[in-house]
């Protein structure tokens, strides 16, 4: 037993210092004053840079593993099925797409986590708790990055809603100073640091690269899943085919969302009452109740020992 464990703290010190040789090995990049110095000497008549050294100048995991991660990336996704890939694709967009690389991180975690525990298996020197460790952790890399995303997904329409009236009062603000509704829109992409900032900011980008604007903002509205977002967003379209005023009608869709978050925050306040009463009934009443019966408990335990 005591040779395993020698062999294993000795393989993961090997592991270590493969690794800190290999990033002790890697070039640094290249800082500004480099960069500059080499494109005056090309302009001086200087050799002009291969592409192995400006490969070699970037950083080890771009030239190493993001490689290995896309592969694997593309090959785990053609190998998946058309429905799970546009509905995974469609929650990336509604997370704010977290990484590029999720597919390929999820089934290596899972790989990874699936060795872990066997060998944590292994150590305990029963056959069967190899194969329990190995599923256990292959069931955990495969459906906790899901549950990671479905959290990170709520979290961001949380935000969405939230930050959706104030971007709605500015909208109306700018409107009516005169500005046009894409003016407007480019203004609140500017000022608001946030998740509704971020949005309008890729409808903007969409519509600068030649896609028609009221398509770019039927996508906005379908594609991060917030109600009160995608109907704002069909008013607007509404709006622009009718030829009705923008201004009018963005002030409607203002006091309507501040409607709604007074409703949503007095729907919290009446939940949480409900919400404290699991805690009072597990916490403080057994606590009362060993206070006020406790004593009483104690004579009656006294009175039936002497009795």
């Amino acid at each position: 037993m005591t040779i395993l464990y020698i062999a294993v703290v000795l393989g993961i010190v090997a592991a270590g210092g493969v690794l800190i040789a290999a990033w002790s090995l890697t070039p640094a990049p290249p800082d500004n004053a480099l960069v500059v110095e080499g494109r005056l000497r090309v302009y001086e008549g200087g050799k002009n840079p291969s592409l192995d050294d400006i490969e070699l100048q970037s950083p080890f995991h771009d030239r190493i593993f993001r490689p290995v991660l896309v592969r694997l990336r593309d090959l785990i996704a053609r190998r998946l099925p058309e429905r799970e890939r546009t509905e995974l694709h469609r929650k990336l967009l509604q997370a704010g797409r977290p990484g590029g690389n999720f597919v390929a991180l999820r089934y290596g975690a899972t790989l990874a986590l699936c060795v872990v525990g066997g060998l944590l298996g292994f150590l305990t020197h029963v056959p069967v708790n190899v194969a329990i460790g190995a599923a256990l952790g292959a069931i955990v890399g495969l459906f906790a990055p899901m549950l990671w995303l479905r959290s990170r997904v709520n979290h961001r329409r949380m935000e969405l809603q939230a930050a959706l009236p104030d971007a709605l009062d500015l909208l109306v603000v700018c409107v009516e100073a005169g500005l046009s509704f894409d003016s407007a829109m480019a203004r609140v992409a500017e000022r608001a640091e946030n998740v509704m900032g971020e949005e309008f900011s890729r409808v903007i980008q969409e519509t600068r690269l030649g896609r028609p604007r009221l398509e770019a903002l039927d996508d906005l509205g379908r594609r991060t899943g917030v109600e009160d977002l995608n109907s704002f967003v069909q008013a607007v379209i509404q709006s622009e085919q009718l030829g009705s005023g923008i201004a009018k009608m963005l002030r409607i869709q203002s006091d309507e969302m501040r409607q709604k978050r007074v409703l949503r925050a007095q729907e919290k306040g009446a939940r949480a009452s409900l919400k404290m009463l699991l805690p009072m009934v597990t916490c403080i009443f057994p606590t009362l109740w060993i206070i006020l019966l406790g004593p009483a408990a104690l004579l009656a335990l006294k009175f039936l020992r002497h009795g």
